[in-house]
């Protein structure tokens, strides 16, 4: 929110000898000298524990409510309220006269001077922590870029996010997102856009039609975000930028309360695809695309909202729902594009054991596919409208996959909607990592080449706790082979075994390239260079 009182309580200039000595985000509250969660107030600049821990930067702030006795002292108490702080962990910024994060800042930038100068403290002191371990690698002559802290692997070549207030349901996406090569690489390899009027209204922009608003890009802030991420320069980077950005664009994810990750995923890639379908100044924005990512000729069956865009074109596929009346036996059929699945965990398997009773048998990720695509019988609540019968007639439905997208997101819906209250589905999904083989879900599997239906896991969303408004969401993710978990800011090497005892919430797969046999090495001038998967071997075809 816009906070009309930060003018009057930030201080007009960041004096560095009034912080503490060491790290922001380990400083100490003046009062209670706890370093959880330090908060320090722009006013005074000291700093206090926040509000999840002794709660003194509140205090703080109501000990300086001095009693309106007079006409001078109100006017003295309006100017001087010491109510804006900022956490000196994520550097998001709270007014507890409004009782809400707020993102405005001063005329002159105070704010984002003093955020800067925290985020310099705690990059200088942690890449001087680096360069010490770093030296102390080569000097053991580790040979990979890993090394052991407190008994956990922690990688350096890869980069974390920062949680900017609850935002971990959009860190674990993102991450995900970032390991998927294809779609990272789109945006990655996209040119920078410069969103400015004047002399640049002619150039090519990208824009958001669905808002209307011309002053944010979408597609510009996560190109810079997906750019930053494995980069081993830095232990975080802070996508404040894209969050305000959605902010802008997608309004039910504005303030800092946990959101479903699977919901903002869906609202993220749908309004992707709907910037890069737009056009500004008459050019398409698919004409601002790089020269080299083309999309394939087959991607427009699958597209959502008009024209095809590289969202659709990687996660889009294509249901059958075929519904028969069990009166007149009239069938209608009808083919539904999507960009992921969402899949029921059997009720068989929600059922909680006692520790008498002998576990069960597990569930599988076979299981939740197969419950998705067996017939069932439609209750009354969604009777079919026959157009024989012309009235709603019990009927019977079942979904057939039509055609697989490149990538392949499984949604498990672990919350479900009680009478009171929005449950959560503890059962363990038991999920390959390789191979994961949907021919049999196909409309037509006779029609596939064969070993053309198989996937691999890229990266999993799990969510900890019991509620979708709570808990935490982290993410794994494989990159050039190697498994790592995902923890906002703190990114580490997993392994295989690790990642299959996740309870997955969102699990993305990727097709293995040897649909046709074929695999596209270099594309020159005149010769493509091509390898046959069987046999194996080499041929240059003439363009």
């Amino acid at each position: 929110m816009e906070c009309p009182h930060i003018h009057s309580n930030v201080c007009l200039t960041v004096d560095p000898s009034r912080f503490p000595n060491g790290i922001p985000s380990s400083w100490c509250c003046n009062v209670c000298r706890s370093n959880k969660s330090p908060w320090v107030c722009l006013t005074c600049l000291l700093v206090h524990c926040g509000r999840y821990v002794s709660g003194h930067a509140k205090k703080h702030f109501e000990e300086n409510q001095v009693p309106c006795n007079s006409q001078r002292t109100c006017e003295k108490q309006e100017k001087v309220h010491h109510s804006v702080c900022m956490d000196c962990s994520n550097y998001s910024l709270y007014c507890y006269r409004c009782d809400d994060f707020v993102v405005n800042d001063t005329k002159l930038g105070q704010v984002q001077k003093v955020r800067e100068h925290l985020q310099s403290l705690e990059k200088s002191s942690l890449m001087g922590d680096r360069q010490r371990k770093r030296k102390n690698l080569e000097n053991l002559a580790f040979p990979s870029k890993v090394f052991k802290d407190d008994g956990l692997s922690l990688a350096l070549c890869a980069t974390g996010l920062r949680n900017l207030g609850n935002t971990c349901f959009m860190n674990a996406i993102l991450q995900s997102l970032s390991n998927i090569q294809q779609f990272s690489r789109y945006f990655k390899e996209l040119p920078a856009v410069a969103l400015r009027s004047g002399k640049t209204a002619g150039r090519r922009m990208y824009h958001t039609r669905s808002q209307g608003d011309t002053s944010v890009s979408l597609v510009e802030e996560l190109r810079k975000t997906l750019c930053s991420l494995w980069q081993g320069n830095q232990t975080a980077f802070s996508p404040d930028s894209l969050f305000y950005a959605i902010w802008k664009i997608m309004p039910s994810f504005r303030g800092y309360q946990q959101q479903d990750a699977h919901e903002f995923m869906r609202y993220l890639l749908d309004h992707l695809h709907r910037e890069l379908q737009g056009n500004h100044n008459g050019v398409p924005s698919s004409a601002s695309s790089p020269d080299h990512v083309r999309l394939p000729p087959t991607a427009g069956k699958c597209c959502i909202n008009g024209i095809t865009t590289v969202v659709t074109s990687i996660f889009g596929g294509i249901l059958q729902n075929e519904v028969n009346c069990l009166i007149c036996g009239t069938e209608s059929r009808k083919f539904d594009p999507f960009l992921d699945l969402s899949l029921d965990i059997p009720s068989q398997f929600r059922q909680k054991k006692s520790k008498d009773q002998e576990p069960g048998p597990t569930c599988t990720l076979s299981d939740c596919l197969r419950s998705f695509t067996d017939l069932e019988e439609l209750d009354d609540a969604e009777l079919y409208m026959c157009h024989k019968c012309i009235k709603r007639q019990k009927s019977t439905k079942k979904f057939w996959i039509q055609k697989l997208p490149k990538v392949l997101c499984l949604h498990l819906k672990r919350f479900h909607w009680t009478a009171f209250l929005r449950n959560k589905v503890d059962t363990y999904v038991e999920f390959p990592l390789h191979s994961l083989d949907m021919r049999a879900f196909l409309l037509e599997p006779e029609k596939s080449l064969p070993g053309s239906c198989l996937y691999d896991l890229v990266a999993v969303v799990v969510h900890h706790g019991s509620g979708v408004g709570s808990g935490h969401y982290t993410a794994y993710g494989c990159h050039e082979g190697r498994w790592y978990h995902f923890n906002d800011s703190t990114v580490t090497v997993s392994s295989e075994d690790t990642v299959r005892k996740a309870k997955a919430y969102i699990l993305f797969y990727v097709e293995r390239p040897n649909r046709s046999g074929l695999m596209v090495l270099s594309v020159g001038y005149n010769v493509v260079t091509v390898i046959t998967l069987t046999p194996l071997s080499f041929i240059s075809l003439p363009l």
